[in-house]
């Protein structure tokens, strides 16, 4: 099996996730990657970053809820995040997924939950961007976006690169005004759905990156893929105020050189800030996205 594969078998692993996230020596190695367990925790990260001119959103790591009143637990967090954000000076910004909501349980509770969390961002100038999973929540995903998007304003969804339906869904969100996040995908998906060569996902990414960048709402374009980011400038030069367009985004702790590059250069900068407890699978994904962080954990890890 490929090592970007066993990752993400790994990352679905419940008693190796027991184990990792009860681990001393795993938090410490994971704190590149994670902004802590605690709001306050993600909120010191945010301000720090702004002070370095880049925005933030955050995520509180959890998903596939076992039950509706965890599923309650995570929005009342989410409604928390927003307001401690707009309270500390912060743009109120912040992604979740659905699965954490309640998806599997009661679609309509999900909903519900998401509604809330949408209306309270519209209500003080603040955005949520439903993120993506795997294949098969990928249409319930554009659906709740766009029903909210319509309904309040203040939220998007995100688009992968690698499923061979996102050319279509770029052209229906952009239709509707819906703001998009494009980035490659991270999850295990079967060639029939999904490229299966680095080259095609690569292509796709730039395809539907044009699509967003002529068409789009606001796009986020996210990637550390330094020919990723060279293709997008180049295509958003064609564009009148070009950096005002749209924004790229990144990974809390990961290629921090092209971070400062890029703001140093003009562009607007985003991180993803992840926080909480439950931060295994988000861990091990991005491991799986980049052989080099897995390096640089190991580097870490003797010294």
């Amino acid at each position: 099996m490929p090592l970007r594969g066993l990752l993400l078998y790994l990352s679905e692993h419940p008693g190796l996730r027991r184990w990792v996230e009860t681990s001393a020596i795993a938090r410490r190695l994971s704190s590149r990657f994670i902004a802590g367990d605690t709001l306050d925790d993600a909120l010191k990260v945010c301000l720090r970053i702004k002070s370095q001119g880049i925005s933030a959103t955050l995520d509180y790591l959890g998903e596939n809820v076992r039950s509706l009143e965890e599923a309650a637990a995570c929005r009342d967090m989410y409604l928390r995040a927003l307001r401690a954000m707009k309270e500390a000076g912060i743009h109120p910004n912040v992604s979740l997924k659905l699965t954490q909501f309640g998806l599997d349980l009661d679609a309509e509770a999900c909903e519900a939950n998401v509604a809330r969390l949408v209306d309270c961002a519209a209500s003080i100038g603040g955005f949520v961007r439903i993120d993506m999973e795997s294949s098969a929540y990928t249409s319930r995903t554009i659906d709740i976006a766009t029903r909210l998007h319509e309904r309040f304003g203040s939220c998007g969804t995100v688009i992968q690169a690698y499923l061979i339906r996102s050319a279509e869904d770029v052209e229906n969100l952009n239709r509707r005004r819906v703001r998009v996040r494009l980035c490659k995908g991270a999850y295990l998906e079967p060639p029939t759905i999904a490229y299966p060569s680095k080259r095609e996902v690569d292509q796709n990414y730039l395809r539907l990156a044009d699509a967003l960048l002529a068409q789009g709402e606001y796009p986020a374009i996210a990637t550390h893929d330094p020919k990723m980011i060279a293709g997008v400038r180049e295509r958003a030069s064609e564009y009148c105020d070009a950096s005002s367009r749209f924004e790229f985004q990144m990974l809390y702790g990961i290629r921090r050189d092209l971070q400062r590059r890029l703001v140093a250069q003009g562009y607007r900068l985003r991180l993803y800030i992840p926080f909480g407890e439950a931060w295994y699978p988000y861990f091990m994904r991005r491991l799986a996205e980049r052989p080099a962080n897995l390096l640089f954990l190991a580097r870490g890890f003797w010294r």
